[in-house]
C-alpha cells in the first residue's frame, strides 16, 4: 500500500507541477488556512493527549507555524532564483550558477512533545521546495495525530501530502521504502535506526535529536532574571522540550543566591498550574516511571510532588547530584533540573565536554568575555546568551544539532535548503573554443603554471 503511495507522489513531482512558484505558494496558503480552520480541534486534542493548555499550546505550537509560513510566502520568489557564482579564468567564455530542485517524495517522522509544530514545520520547507510529503506523527499523541490526519485529508490530495498513522512498526515499514529524503525528529537511539535504514537507499537524512543541553550561570549574571528565564525554559511543557536546559552549572560564588531565586521564580511561574492540575502531563507511564526514579538521584530543593494516575510531576529542582548519577547519563526530558556548582570556567567547560555535543547551550553573564569563552570553546547546535529556547523561535536562524544531537538544520530559508537539491550548472560559450585542454604544449603549460601559482 505504501509503495503505491510513494510511487504516486513521485510521479506527481515528476510532472513538474510542484516546481511552479505559484503552485508552491498556493499549497503554503492552504496549509495556513488549514491550521486556522482546525485550530480549535487541534488544541482540544492536545489537551486530551498531554493536558497542554490552550494559551501555552497556541504560543508554542501554532504561532511559530504561522510565522514560518508567512516568511516562506514572502521569500520564496527569492529562494528559488538560481544563484550566480564566479567562474575561474581557466573557464573562459562560461558562466556558472546553482539551481534548486525538489528531492521528490519526502518522509517526515515527528515526535509527541510538540506534535503539531514538529509535524508541520518541516512540511512548510518541503512544500516551499516543491516536494510531496508523507507525514508520520507519533502514536503517543493519538488524538492529535488523528485530527492532523483528518485536516490534511480535507486539504491536500494524497499525491501531495498524506498522513500515515501507526506505531513503530508502521514507521519501520515506511523507512524501508526508497523515499527521496527523510526528516526525523526524536531520540538519538531511534535516529541511529533511521540513519541505518536511510543508508540502504542512499537517502539524504535530516536528524533533529536532543541531548543534555547545559545552562551556565556566571558570577556576573543578573540572577533574578536568569532564574526566571531558566525556570520558564526548563519547565515549559513539563520539561518535554528537546532544547530545554537539562542541567545547570552555577558559579560557586553565586550558587546559593541563584538557587534561592530559581526556587522562587519556579514557584511563581508554575505553582498555580500544578495546584489546579493544568500543568502539562508526562506523555505515558513508561516515561513517568523513568522520571520518578530520577527523584532519588539527589536532594529535592523544590517540588518532587507526583500524581502517577494523572501522570503529573511538579517542577523539581535537585541539588547534591553525583555527576555520574543515572539522571546525568541520558537526556532528562521532564520537569527535573539538577543544579551543580563550578569553581572555574575551565571546570564548567570540562564538565560539558565530558558529555556528547548538546543540541543547545545557554550562558547567563553580563561579561562579554565570559559569553564568548563558553560559546566559542564549547560545541553545540545552537543557543542563547541571557535567555533560553528563544533561538529556536527565530525563523531567520538555522535550527539543528551537531554530532549526537543531530544532522542538518531547518527553519526559514534553511528549511527550503534542506528539502532542495543544489544543482550546479555551467554553461560554456560556443562562439570560440579554448584549445588548451585538447593539446598540451609550451603555451598551455605556461598558462597552467600561472594558474597554479
Amino acid at each position: 500500500m505504501y509503495e503505491t503511495l510513494l510511487a504516486v507522489q513521485k510521479e506527481h513531482v515528476f510532472t513538474g507541477a510542484t516546481k511552479a512558484v505559484a503552485y508552491r505558494k498556493q499549497q503554503l496558503q492552504k496549509l495556513k488556512t488549514m491550521l486556522q480552520t482546525y485550530e480549535k480541534e487541534l488544541l482540544s486534542a492536545l489537551r486530551a493527549d498531554l493536558n497542554k493548555q490552550e494559551p501555552e499550546a497556541r504560543m508554542v505550537e501554532m504561532a511559530f507555524l504561522h510565522q514560518e509560513i508567512d516568511l516562506a510566502l514572502e521569500s520564496i520568489d527569492e529562494w528559488v532564483k538560481p544563484m550566480k557564482v564566479k567562474t575561474p579564468t581557466s573557464h573562459a567564455g562560461s558562466k556558472s550558477w546553482v539551481a534548486t530542485e525538489p528531492y521528490g517524495s519526502v518522509l517526515i517522522i515527528s515526535p509527541w512533545n510538540y506534535p503539531i509544530q514538529l509535524t508541520f514545520a518541516p512540511l512548510i520547507g518541503a512544500l516551499a521546495a516543491g516536494n510531496a510529503a508523507v507525514l508520520k506523527p507519533s502514536e503517543l499523541t493519538p488524538r492529535t495525530s488523528s485530527i492532523m490526519a483528518a485536516a490534511v485529508r480535507a486539504t491536500f490530495p494524497k499525491e501531495l501530502v498524506t498522513v500515515v498513522e501507526g506505531d513503530a512498526k508502521t514507521a519501520e515499514t515506511l523507512l524501508n521504502l526508497p523515499f527521496d529524503s527523510i526528516f526525523f525528529t526524536g531520540s538519538a537511539a531511534v535516529g541511529k535506526i533511521v540513519l541505518e535504514k536511510a543508508a540502504k537507499h542512499m537517502t539524504p537524512c535530516t536528524l533533529e535529536l536532543g541531548g543534555k543541553s547545559p545552562v551556565i550561570v556566571d558570577g556576573e549574571a543578573k540572577l533574578k532574571l536568569a532564574a526566571k528565564r531558566i525556570a520558564w525554559g526548563k519547565f515549559l511543557n513539563a520539561g518535554q522540550t528537546c532544547i530545554a536546559p537539562d542541567y545547570a552549572l552555577v558559579d560557586e560564588d553565586v550558587y546559593e543566591p541563584f538557587l534561592e531565586q530559581l526556587k522562587t521564580q519556579t514557584y511563581t511561574l508554575f505553582s498555580d498550574k500544578t495546584k489546579e492540575g493544568t500543568y502539562t502531563q508526562i506523555v505515558n507511564d513508561k516515561h513517568f516511571e523513568r522520571l520518578r526514579r530520577y527523584l532519588d538521584n539527589g536532594h529535592i530543593a523544590l517540588g518532587g510532588q507526583i500524581s502517577p494516575q494523572a501522570r503529573l510531576m511538579s517542577p523539581t529542582i535537585l541539588t547534591n547530584v553525583p555527576w555520574d548519577a543515572p539522571i546525568m547519563q541520558e537526556e532528562i526530558f521532564g520537569p527535573i533540573l539538577p543544579v551543580f556548582r563550578y569553581k572555574t570556567p575551565a571546570e564548567a567547560i570540562q564538565k560539558v565536554r565530558s558529555l556528547p555535543n548538546p543540541l543547545a547551550l545557554y550562558v547567563f553573564s553580563e561579561n562579554e568575555r565570559v559569553q564568548r569563552l563558553f560559546t566559542e570553546q564549547l560545541s553545540f547546535g545552537g543557543g542563547c546568551i541571557n535567555d533560553t529556547l528563544m533561538h529556536a523561535a527565530n525563523p531567520y536562524l538555522p535550527f539543528g544539532g551537531k554530532g549526537a544531537s543531530g544532522i542538518g538544520a531547518y527553519h526559514g530559508y534553511e528549511s527550503f535548503r534542506t528539502f532542495s537539491h543544489q544543482k550546479s550548472l555551467l554553461k560554456q560559450s560556443t562562439t570560440f573554443d579554448v584549445p588548451f585542454r585538447y593539446k598540451q604544449g609550451k603555451i598551455a603549460n605556461t598558462f597552467i603554471r600561472n594558474i597554479c601559482k
